[in-house]
């Protein structure tokens, strides 16, 4: 983290973690890869709680993501407020619809056909979790002088994975939402011009009748995705 005070470097032992044969390695990665392949986006949720506790162990997981210089650029608000929730499902929509009403190119919408989406977010009232990850552009110190913030973009989108991937295996699902603009959740939620909204997570349990794209089940192979010089 950045401080107003000098820090300086001091060197620790790396903390005690599990050493894995080359055997163990491969099975735990492909536990993994497993555990991720069930991995879906959906939009129909249930209205089942979700303990606070759980949102907050996710976060915290989140939080352990690499970032440039250590800044941990990023905040995240999590709402369960099921007014502040409709306020923001009202406010995404009106920005849904610009966009579907001639807003966007004719070759995005195109390309989202296959996804099945629209204007309409239910999801964002009934998911039990709205969690709305913000960048922090710039840091500010108590007297509001400022401070650089370094590989923003990359730092946020780590932990963003980090914390998709923590919520799954948590037995979460989750819907990632990115209405453009984002700037009334700035507003909405009390969070200072430092910060750019990113990303709303609806999370939650899968309704009985969840479904998902057929589309949604093709992925590129691994030639597709990986080159390796050996």
């Amino acid at each position: 983290m950045f401080a107003r005070d000098a820090l300086s470097y001091k060197a620790l032992p790396l903390p005690a973690r599990p050493e894995r044969t080359d055997a163990e390695m491969q099975a735990a990665a492909d536990a993994f890869f497993n555990a991720m392949k069930t991995r879906h986006t959906i939009r129909d949720f249930s209205d089942r709680p979700v303990p606070r506790a759980v949102i907050d162990t996710c976060i915290k997981t989140a939080g352990r993501a690499p970032s440039g210089a250590n800044h941990q650029p990023w905040h995240f608000v999590a709402i369960a407020n099921p007014a502040l929730k409709s306020k923001i499902r009202a406010a995404a929509e009106e920005e849904e619809r610009r966009f579907y009403d001639g807003g966007a190119p004719d070759d995005w919408i195109k390309a989202l056909e296959p996804i099945g989406t629209n204007a309409d977010k239910p999801h964002l009232d009934i998911a039990p979790w709205l969690i709305v990850i913000f960048a922090q552009r710039y840091g500010t110190f108590e007297d509001g002088t400022r401070y650089k913030n370094y590989y923003v973009p990359e730092s946020v989108g780590i932990a963003t994975g980090f914390l998709i991937s923590a919520l799954h295996q948590a037995g979460l699902s989750i819907l990632t939402h990115t209405p453009n603009p984002m700037k009334f959740l700035n507003a909405a939620l009390d969070r200072p011009e430092a910060e750019k909204p990113v990303m709303i997570l609806a999370v939650g349990h899968p309704s009985d009748n969840a479904t998902i794209p057929s589309v949604a089940t093709i992925k590129k192979p691994l030639d597709d995705i990986l080159t390796v010089y050996e």
